[in-house]
């Protein structure tokens, strides 16, 4: 008597259908900027983040001191990272025109700078907690809305240092009459005109003859 040979489970054997792909999470998508007016000097970064649906559902932006646009950036990449941990985010897309950043973070260069070798680190350490992540280099026109938040930034710092700072007083008008004569090419006061230092006066002029 011959044995009947047992096939294999449908979905997994030789005859069998394939077995289902891993299904692939949603990526949602980072534009990261910095910038710094004097590099280094007032420094700023801003975020701008996307669902899996290219929904924008945030905007970060915050000025963080003096500091070089390369700190900025890496600022700017630690707070997309830090709000997509925070909201639950698996998958990430983080788009950046840093080429310096993207491929230090894709370890295609290496950190050398003392001052980014924390910041690259802390980042590094955060990218790797997410199911799915990848970083890449776009251009500037590619990412400027991330680059308007930046700006924005800045300039509400401008504004407000500039409101802080104290009003010169307003200068005062007087109106002092006296009589000259015209000599040698001078014109010379008849009296002791008694005005400070550096005065501007305005002369209207009358003649005598």
């Amino acid at each position: 008597m011959t044995a009947l040979r047992r096939l294999p489970p449908s979905g997994g054997g030789l005859f069998g259908d394939a077995p289902p792909e891993p299904k692939r999470l949603a990526a949602f998508q980072a534009n990261i900027d910095g910038g710094s007016r004097g590099n280094p000097g007032p420094a700023a970064y801003g975020v701008l983040i996307r669902d899996a649906k290219g929904e924008i559902i945030a905007k970060l932006k915050k000025y963080i001191g003096l500091n070089t646009n390369n700190v900025a950036e890496y600022f700017g990449l630690i707070a997309a990272l830090d709000y997509a941990q925070t909201h639950g985010i698996r998958a990430l897309r983080v788009e950046s025109d840093s080429e310096l950043l993207v491929k230090q973070m894709r370890g295609q260069y290496k950190v050398k700078s003392a001052e980014l070798r924390p910041l690259f680190e802390r980042a590094k350490k955060m990218s790797q907690t997410f199911e799915s992540f990848r970083i890449d280099h776009v251009y500037r026109e590619q990412n400027r809305d991330a680059d308007a938040l930046v700006n924005q930034a800045l300039d509400e710092v401008s504004r407000l240092s500039q409101a802080s700072q104290p009003q010169k007083p307003a200068q005062k008008e007087a109106t002092l009459r006296c009589f000259a004569r015209y000599k040698d090419g001078m014109l010379q006061p008849e009296e002791p005109l008694n005005l400070p230092d550096g005065a501007e006066v305005e002369i209207m002029l009358r003649l005598w003859k």
